[in-house]
C-alpha cells in the first residue's frame, strides 16, 4: 500500500492562513541580503510566503510586513513584479 503524501502547507504572513505551497508566492532574502521572488521554492535564504492575491500584496507593501519578516528593505520593484505575476 502506497502512503498518500499530504501537500506541503505554509502560512501567509499577511492573512495567517495555512495554504498549500502552490497557492503562495515565496519571497527570499538571500545570504547576500538581496530580495528575490523564489519561483522554484528552493532558493537559499530567509523566506516569507504571500497569498497569490493582489490585495494581500498591496497590504504587505503598505504595512512593510515583508521588510520586517526578511529583516531588510524590500524594493518596490519586487512588489510590482508580484502584482504582475498575480494578475
Amino acid at each position: 500500500m502506497k502512503k498518500i503524501k499530504k501537500p506541503p502547507m505554509r502560512t501567509c504572513i499577511i492573512t495567517r492562513e495555512k495554504l498549500e505551497k502552490k497557492d503562495l508566492i515565496r519571497i527570499v532574502r538571500t545570504p547576500e541580503s538581496v530580495v528575490i521572488i523564489d519561483l522554484i521554492g528552493k532558493a537559499n535564504g530567509r523566506g516569507a510566503y504571500l497569498k497569490k492575491d493582489p490585495e494581500v500584496i498591496k497590504k504587505a507593501r503598505r504595512n512593510k510586513n515583508l521588510d520586517k519578516h526578511l529583516e531588510v528593505e524590500v524594493p518596490d520593484a519586487i512588489y510590482e513584479e508580484l502584482l504582475t505575476m498575480v494578475k
